[in-house]
């Protein structure tokens, strides 16, 4: 809980330190990637639920309580898409971002440490864009994984309340986990990142929350979502960083 907080908190320090460096003109491709693939997911999410709802509701064969379950069916259809949605969404963006959004990422690192940042991983364009491909295809895998037995979850009365927090938690998460690893890539391999972000997933967290809480803002939230939590993310991996670097030092 301590490090979910601290991920949230970090939003509140952002605008200053975007206008100081002055990294709006760095945001305007991945603001319009972000538009775009909103457009496209919410028109298809909109062609879609209905036919979801229609095909869930011919499980029930029977005709006594039909209205009932298409009903039912309908609204499910929704949540699918809704939930489906927003997963294809922040990974497709955060993919195609990867290339523009890694070098703000650089920017505000040499500033919170004082010095140009000497990458251990020198990475071209190319590589940063399959680098971002990669982990996000991993971490959609993983999250639809995750999210099917959750939804499953939704049918139960009651218990089916978790679902919808469980649900929320999940998608915050691999959120925070693509917006700390444009950081993360200048600095570890693919696994090693992969298990820098297990070890610090109450920051993932904390910044995936506000992050799914911008989306539900429109237009403007689909605008800001990546500036926002990058530089957010940004802040709080530099720190973790070089905590851990000084334990290493410590030890040594």
């Amino acid at each position: 809980m301590k490090n979910i907080l601290k991920g949230i908190k970090a939003y509140a320090k952002v605008l200053p330190l975007i206008s100081t460096l002055k990294l709006w003109k760095y945001f305007a491709i991945p603001i319009l990637i972000s538009l775009v693939i909103a457009v496209v997911i919410g028109a298809l999410a909109y062609n879609l639920s209905d036919n979801i709802g229609f095909y869930i509701s011919k499980i029930w064969r029977w005709q006594w309580g039909k209205e009932t379950f298409t009903a039912i069916s309908n609204f499910l259809g929704g949540v699918i898409i809704i939930v489906f949605g927003f997963m294809l969404y922040k990974h497709i963006v955060m993919a195609l971002s990867a290339p523009f959004m890694s070098p703000v990422s650089e920017k505000i690192e040499a500033y919170l440490t004082n010095k140009e940042v000497h990458s251990h991983r020198n990475t071209s364009f190319t590589q940063q864009l399959w680098r971002g491909i990669r982990i996000n295809i991993r971490n959609l895998v993983k999250e639809i994984l995750f999210t099917i037995p959750i939804l499953l979850l939704g049918f139960i009365p009651v218990i089916g309340i978790i679902s919808t927090v469980l649900l929320f938690l999940v998608q915050a998460y691999y959120a925070g986990f693509g917006n700390m690893d444009y950081t993360l890539e200048r600095h570890f391999d693919y696994k090693e990142s992969i298990s820098f972000v297990k070890k610090n997933k109450g920051l993932a967290i904390g910044n995936g929350i506000v992050f799914m809480l911008f989306l539900l803002i429109p237009v403007l939230g689909v605008m800001l979502v990546l500036p926002f939590s990058v530089t957010a993310a940004t802040t709080k991996t530099v720190a973790l960083l070089k905590a851990e670097s000084k334990t290493i030092l410590e030890k040594v």
